[in-house]
């Protein structure tokens, strides 16, 4: 008799609280790998309850081992303490619901714009008064001719401007003999004469602004107002 008494001892706890016999603990449910159980469970593994429905706790209980004790796909305290265990725990996860592939739509390639600007020196271009292209002129504008040709060409625009010497309309007629012999030359040198355009702006538009003034001899004057007299050239295309 004395040899059996602790395990009648534990019968008559569990009968004390209204449960059979069979509600010993099972030695496989393993919490935080020390083997407590945080409940009372059957022979089946399943958590015992009370007659008002709830789980009978064990002496290993605390709020940890109730949220991670397994008990299938949830923590065991899910179905007994769920007002303890953090409510994303003892939920599945949201469903993802995959997105169709989107078609790709093609995109084009996008055009580069290509713009190149020269200024050449019009006394380096013609002589003095002059419009007849010089040598080092023509040599000039065979380095133009070459950037051009790496653009898929829109336009050229050519712009001759001369200094304030000079009346008003002749100055006018000189800058654009000067923008046309320009224009000819590129044509000549593959140009697509459709593409080029020419202006003159007489003595309209100088860059010296002030400077030259009461600049003497004339001489002098001359070689102080040399920005004035210019050729602009634009060149736009796309790469």
């Amino acid at each position: 008799m004395t040899k059996h008494t602790p395990k009648l001892l534990t019968l008559a706890a569990i009968a004390s609280i209204g449960l059979s016999a069979s509600t010993a603990f099972a030695q496989d449910v393993v919490v935080d790998g020390q083997g407590e159980i945080p409940y009372i469970i059957d022979a089946r593994n399943t958590v015992s309850r009370s007659g008002t429905d709830l789980c009978w706790r064990t002496g290993y209980w605390t709020p940890g081992a109730a949220e991670s004790a397994p008990a299938g796909e949830f923590p065991v305290g899910c179905g007994c303490d769920k007002d303890i265990v953090p409510k994303d725990k003892c939920e599945p996860p949201p469903v993802v619901a995959e997105t169709p592939p989107v078609e790709a739509t093609p995109v084009e390639p996008q055009r580069v714009i290509g713009q190149e600007k020269v200024r050449l020196n019009a006394d380096f271009l013609f002589d003095f008064d002059q419009a007849l292209l010089k040598p080092d002129g023509r040599t000039a504008l065979d380095n133009v001719a070459a950037q051009a040709s790496q653009l898929q060409l829109e336009v050229v625009i050519v712009t001759g401007h001369t200094d304030r010497l000079g009346a008003d309309v002749y100055n006018q007629r000189l800058s654009e003999r000067r923008a046309a012999a320009v224009k000819s030359y590129l044509v000549s040198r593959g140009i697509d004469a459709s593409r080029v355009y020419t202006e003159g702006k007489g003595k309209a538009q100088p860059v010296t602004g002030s400077q030259c003034n009461g600049v003497t001899p004339r001489r002098a004057l001359i070689d102080c107002l040399q920005p004035d007299r210019r050729v602009d050239i634009e060149i736009i295309g796309t790469r």
